[in-house]
């Protein structure tokens, strides 16, 4: 089985809700949270994605922090650490203090390609703007669709792109 065709199987298994580790190897590491320092708005600890494209997202979420003060952070990481991906991302952006600390307004798009997982972690003060099921819909309709042809930065791209319209027609805080 090709690597696109098992990453795409396991996102595909992730956005069912089936997570097939055991709770036991679910538990997260702090070593693994410090393996990933905050370098930017895009940190690709998996280096994933070419400088070109990292300096697009760049630009893209300055752009976005700049008219709405939504922080938004891309990471990749290249493993869980046998952690399950919502944990790992919500450790990952409390550890960086993504948001601003009286408006929980953070959001961090996870991409772990070795595990096949993809994760939209969103800050409480924005839940009412990116709900889960939005966040759903643009990793199933924007990002996986450019994972699924092998192309990670473009589903990256892509991804931050549909956040960054939901946050900029959402209502300021």
């Amino acid at each position: 089985m090709s690597t696109i065709l098992k990453f795409a199987l396991g996102l595909s298994l992730l956005l069912a809700g089936c997570n097939t580790q055991p709770a036991a190897e679910r538990t997260g590491s702090a070593s693994t949270m410090a393996a990933i320092p905050l370098t930017g708005r895009v940190t690709d600890a998996a280096n994933i994605i070419p400088p070109g494209a990292e300096d697009a997202i760049t630009a893209r979420l300055a752009a976005l922090e700049r008219s709405t003060k939504h922080q938004m952070v891309v990471a990749t990481t290249p493993s869980l650490g046998g952690e399950d991906i919502s944990t790992f991302t919500t450790r990952l952006a409390n550890a960086w203090g993504v948001g601003r600390k009286d408006h929980n307004d953070g959001v961090v798009l996870m991409i772990a390609p070795n595990e096949r997982k993809v994760r939209i972690a969103v800050g409480y003060g924005l839940e009412k703007s990116l709900p889960d099921d939005v966040c759903l819909e643009i990793i199933q309709n924007d990002i996986l669709p450019h994972f699924k042809a092998g192309d990670l930065p473009a589903g990256a791209k892509a991804g931050v792109a549909s956040l960054a319209r939901h946050l900029m027609a959402a209502p300021s805080p």
